[in-house]
């Protein structure tokens, strides 16, 4: 449960962050606006990271410190995602 916990936590919003950005991939919006759920995911994610490591510690810190992982593993999908060139006849 050390790790499942924090993996079904992060699948929700990391869920939605990659939905999101293949809409704006979809809807051929400009890099950078295509960029930014990515880069608050993960932004989000060293926050997470930081809060468990430095402010809580302990088994509840480690627990931080893999949903920020598995955060950051969304993050690096919805890059991916959203460097894609838009297909606009699809």
């Amino acid at each position: 449960m050390m790790v499942g916990g924090p993996l079904l936590v992060a699948m929700v919003p990391g869920v939605l962050v990659i939905i999101l950005t293949w809409w704006l991939r979809k809807s051929a919006f400009p890099f950078i606006v295509r960029l930014i759920p990515s880069l608050l995911t993960a932004v989000a994610a060293l926050i997470l990271f930081y809060i468990g490591f430095v402010q809580i510690r302990g088994f509840e810190g480690g627990a931080y410190a893999l949903l920020a992982f598995f955060l950051l593993g969304f993050a690096f999908v919805s890059l991916i995602i959203g460097t894609q060139k838009a297909r606009l006849h699809e």
